[in-house]
């Protein structure tokens, strides 16, 4: 029997309802900023260790909850775990970040491509977040997560990170069909992906679109927005009684977080070059949003924190609806103690617009 939570501050207000005070999470919490992290990962041998370890996995998801009062854990693993798991191949060379041993370019691989067995394959994913559920007791939810297919498409295509994806561009320009017939499948396996997550434990649900913004705003929409509106049209959005929030994030959306909102989600992330005031127009108030403090924010005094937190929240105005969030990942530069200032801040000056 899972135990009851003592906070839900999240969970309520992604499905929009009153809370006392605006709840808040850091994109990549669990990371390289913390002192704590990196002695574990040099212990673990390698950054894959460490995700396909459930014990390992789980006492870094839990590193961050014991500095800071946050109001959500997220599960410490990867986007690129769902390609490893269909043979790619996925390795890290330091400073240069992921790569794929047989990443997938040709008609005949991408056809080749199959959604795997979840169950088998990531087994140690969802082990991971049962452990992760037990142990944090009913602290905070606990969010389960995926890359977007679009953006997991693109490091599959282009064999490892790019800054202007010339081989999937070429692809998507002389052959959409076969691209969208590698994100079909990309798509049904993140589907299985995040609903083993959700029968594990996971009490909300976030989608990573790191890329799609980089497409012309036609090409987002039928590729990038298409292939997640797939995956939340077979998600499981309810278990043992309890709604499964769904949190879409494109990074860099602007506008078309409009487009974004119609989906069926119930929270879009927003990165910190649209003002949320300007985000909330846009989707109409018909979903939660979050973030969306720069996260170079943190490099500065710590005066300079609690005023962009201040701003961010008066951006956002009053009402339900907030996660107070990063508008990206945590950078691993940062000070701990900075993001100490950045909670406290949250926690201190949101009960106003609250009331």
């Amino acid at each position: 029997m899972a135990a009851t939570l003592k906070n839900d501050l999240f969970l309520r207000a992604l499905m929009r309802q009153p809370v006392d005070r605006t709840p808040v999470w850091i994109m990549r919490q669990a990371g390289r900023y913390l002192p704590e992290y990196r002695k574990l990962r040099e212990q673990a041998g390698s950054f894959m260790n460490l995700c396909s370890n459930p014990e390992l996995a789980c006492e870094v998801t839990l590193q961050p909850l014991r500095r800071f009062p946050l109001d959500a854990a997220i599960l410490f693993s990867d986007i690129l775990t769902i390609p490893d798991a269909m043979g790619l191949g996925l390795y890290f060379v330091t400073g240069e970040g992921p790569k794929f041993e047989r990443p997938v370019r040709s008609e005949k691989e991408i056809n080749n491509l199959a959604v795997p067995d979840v169950a088998d394959s990531l087994a140690y994913v969802f082990d991971a977040v049962s452990l992760i559920r037990r142990e944090l007791d009913g602290q905070v939810p606990l969010i389960g997560f995926a890359g977007s297919p679009f953006t997991v498409g693109t490091y599959m295509v282009e064999g490892g990170s790019s800054r202007e994806f010339p081989t999937i561009k070429a692809l998507v320009a002389e052959n959409p069909a076969v691209f969208e017939r590698l994100l079909k499948v990309v798509a049904q396996t993140t589907t299985d992906y995040l609903n083993a997550q959700i029968d594990a434990g996971a009490q909300a649900v976030m989608i990573f679109d790191t890329w799609g913004a980089a497409l012309p705003a036609d090409d987002y929409r039928r590729f990038s927005l298409a292939s997640m509106q797939q995956i939340l049209d077979g998600l499981q959005r309810e278990k043992d009684g309890q709604k499964i929030p769904v949190i879409l994030f494109t990074k860099g959306a602007g506008v078309l977080l409009s487009d974004m909102a119609e989906t069926g989600c119930d929270a879009l992330g927003v990165d910190w070059t649209t003002d949320l005031a300007d985000a909330r127009r846009y989707t109409g108030d018909k979903v939660a949003l979050q973030g969306n403090l720069n996260p170079a924010m943190l490099r500065e005094s710590p005066e300079s924190i609690e005023k962009g937190v201040a701003d961010v929240l008066a951006s956002y105005g009053n009402g339900p609806g907030h996660v107070f969030n990063l508008g990206h990942g945590i950078t691993p530069d940062i000070n701990p103690d900075h993001l100490g200032v950045l909670v406290d801040a949250v926690r201190r000056l949101s009960p106003q617009y609250h009331s």
